[in-house]
């Protein structure tokens, strides 16, 4: 059961978040947005959050201005990163939320577009204690060579890319490359898994798709409970 909260986008307008609170709370927050053909009501994104909270995290999803407005094309980049701004910021001052242990990350471009952030000098004021990404879109389906991780290594927080093995927009053996030059990072690999870390049944579809969406929200807990310990 989620509650919501609408939050100011400067002059831009406003937009609804949703809060998914953990039942034993941990004491960390991930803010959590969705990719660009989906708002955050999208199956995949409440199924996510619940199984993160449910571990423990609170987790918070908003929506960009676009999707709240009912379009279905993505804002200017300037626009999106405004959006994140304003999250990061209404979920630090409304309270109620602990924020201390405080992580951003999204689903494909809700992800890549806070990545740009924390690399750019206009996020040297973002304090986050990690990033996770579900399906970094590490280039557009069919074109390996126009590349979107050349950020990558002056992002200053630890990262987390859970990645299906056959996602059309960076498999896991291409994230795994790029994992490996960035000093702190990991990869969670969905074997079977696409964009949307859906399996194929005859790599075990339904049957194998709960343990495998379990794992993944493991995997989340652990980089969150590895971080923590680390700033206990």
């Amino acid at each position: 059961m989620s509650e919501s909260f609408t939050f100011d986008v400067a002059t831009h307008g406003s937009t609804t978040a949703l809060v998914y609170r953990a039942p034993e709370p941990i004491g960390a927050t991930l803010i959590l947005a969705h990719g660009a053909g989906a708002a955050q009501t999208h199956p995949f994104m409440v199924d996510m959050a619940e199984r993160i909270a449910r571990r423990g995290i609170d987790v918070v999803t908003f929506n960009f201005l676009y999707t709240e407005a009912g379009r279905k094309m993505p804002d200017r980049s300037d626009l999106l990163e405004a959006c994140w701004h304003a999250a990061i910021a209404s979920v630090r001052a409304r309270g109620g939320l602990p924020t201390e242990l405080l992580f951003c990350g999204g689903k494909s471009m809700g992800g890549r577009i806070i990545s740009n952030i924390a690399a750019s000098p206009a996020g040297e004021g973002l304090t986050a204690s990690g990033l996770v990404f579900l399906g970094y879109p590490l280039h557009p389906a069919k074109k390996p060579e126009v590349r979107r991780d050349a950020h990558l290594p002056r992002v200053p927080f630890p990262m987390l890319f859970v990645q299906g093995s056959r996602d059309a927009l960076g498999d896991a053996a291409e994230i795994r490359k790029v994992v490996r030059r960035l000093p702190h990072a990991a990869l969670h690999v969905v074997r079977g898994g696409d964009h949307s870390l859906a399996l194929l049944e005859r790599d075990g579809g339904a049957a194998k798709q709960e343990p495998a969406l379990e794992a993944a929200a493991d995997a989340i807990a652990a980089f969150v409970l590895k971080i923590a310990g680390r700033l206990a």
